[in-house]
């Protein structure tokens, strides 16, 4: 039996229970950017339209995060927008006119726009692109309390026989009713990463150089480079989403050994001597047994990544085949190849990268294409070819988000973070 697409559902009550089961599916997710992502998709499939865009707001404005054209193929899956573009809440764009009401409003022809309406419809992307934008509906996300914390907006929605259509006025109130139960998402997932970037301050109190913005940055690398490595296996899409949910997160957390590791060590400007760096291995098992004793695949993944990312794919990393004798952990020969979890092997690459693009002590910053160079250099020695593959083939992601994490944004958004998880109407 072929299950119907949700906007070809007839009975009211079959949407109503898919838009919960979908809630409820979006809660088993834990990286907010996989969340924001499977947001916007479900929205566009639900309403069978071509293209969409999700917003959120960050301190009294509404930021890009999501875009999704199926017109352009490029897009299909999905694009997180690594800008710091922002669109503000007001009466003059559509976006920002229903962040301002709270109310959803939809168009039949974007260039056609109701009486009654302050907001003007923006047709750059239309002449740049030639595309068409036609009909559109636009709705807020409310918490539970009723604060408007997004926006999405879907456009050009679609009959069986692929012609433009205005949207309904049922699927208005359907969109209503998912956007505000996935609200809930939203806040746990703002949550989860709040909880992350802690625990990464408490890394970073220790080691100077493993900041906010490095972590962000690494898990964003690697979740790129994972979906790159993965379309280049032809994995299907449910299970690279999944896997990209996790490993975001997971890379983020791949220092936070270095809690175990003395302040001497850490912090001794210039380089170490070969007994300081041998105390230094030890941060990959105290991250590994950070993530020991639990069921959960994010755990699962988080401790392969803290406890291999500095392995190679020559054997030459560690800290190899790690042994206990008579109450003493011993390092032993480095693994190599698909010894190396993917995950680590990903990481390893996104790691690297970003700290030969970074200051440190003993060295200046890299420009990014010496450092891109590097890396293509070692692979095969240091690293997975196809991993150095998907990297060098997904750099204009790579550079959009080398751009978007400085320190000073990821200071403005610890901060956006914590005020909406603390804000009371």
């Amino acid at each position: 039996m072929t299950y119907p697409k949700p906007y070809q559902f007839t009975d009211p009550f079959d949407t109503i229970k898919h838009i919960l089961k979908l809630s409820e599916r979006l809660n088993e997710l834990k990286d907010l950017d996989a969340i924001l992502d499977r947001i916007l998709e479900e929205s566009r499939v639900l309403s069978n339209a071509d293209a969409g865009t999700l917003f959120l707001v960050k301190d009294g404005e509404l930021i890009f995060e999501y875009i999704q054209n199926e017109s352009f193929a490029e897009q299909r899956d999905g694009i997180k927008v690594y800008s710091n573009k922002t669109v503000p809440i007001d009466g003059k764009s559509i976006v920002g006119y229903v962040a301002l009401e709270g109310k959803p409003l939809c168009i039949d022809d974007a260039y056609t726009l109701p009486s009654g309406v302050s907001c003007k419809f923006n047709s750059e992307f239309d002449r740049q692109s030639g595309y068409r934008t036609k009909s559109m509906l636009t709705v807020p996300i409310k918490s539970s309390q009723g604060r408007v914390i997004g926006v999405i907006q879907i456009i050009n929605a679609k009959n069986d026989q692929e012609e433009v259509i205005p949207f309904t006025n049922e699927m208005e109130h359907y969109l209503s009713l998912f956007a505000n139960n996935a609200s809930v998402a939203i806040e746990q997932g703002i949550i989860t990463r709040e909880v992350v970037l802690r625990m990464v301050k408490m890394a970073e109190l220790r080691d100077p150089s493993e900041t906010g913005a490095h972590v962000q940055r690494v898990g964003a690398y690697s979740a790129e480079i994972y979906d790159r490595w993965a379309q280049m296996h032809s994995i299907g899409k449910a299970e690279r989403k999944r896997i990209k949910d996790r490993i975001r997160i997971a890379a983020m957390l791949h220092d936070v050994g270095k809690v175990g590791i003395s302040d001497l060590i850490l912090k001794k400007p210039g380089r170490l001597t070969k007994e300081e760096f041998n105390q230094i291995k030890f941060h990959t098992i105290y991250g590994r047994d950070l993530f020991t004793n639990s069921t959960s695949d994010l755990d699962k993944m988080s401790a392969e990544i803290a406890a291999n990312h500095h392995e190679k794919w020559d054997g030459s990393g560690y800290p190899g085949d790690v042994r206990n004798e008579d109450g003493v952990i011993k390092l032993g020969q480095g693994k190599r190849e698909d010894e190396i979890p993917l995950a680590a092997r990903i990481c390893a690459v996104a790691d690297v990268y970003d700290a030969l693009c970074s200051t440190r002590s003993y060295k200046d910053a890299w420009e990014a294409v010496r450092s891109v160079d590097e890396i293509r250099q070692a692979s095969g020695k240091e690293f997975d070819p196809e991993v150095v593959e998907a990297f060098l083939s997904t750099q204009k992601a790579i550079n959009s988000i080398r751009e978007y994490f400085t320190e000073m944004n990821i200071r403005d958004l610890s901060l956006a973070l914590e005020s909406k998880i603390r804000s009371k109407d």
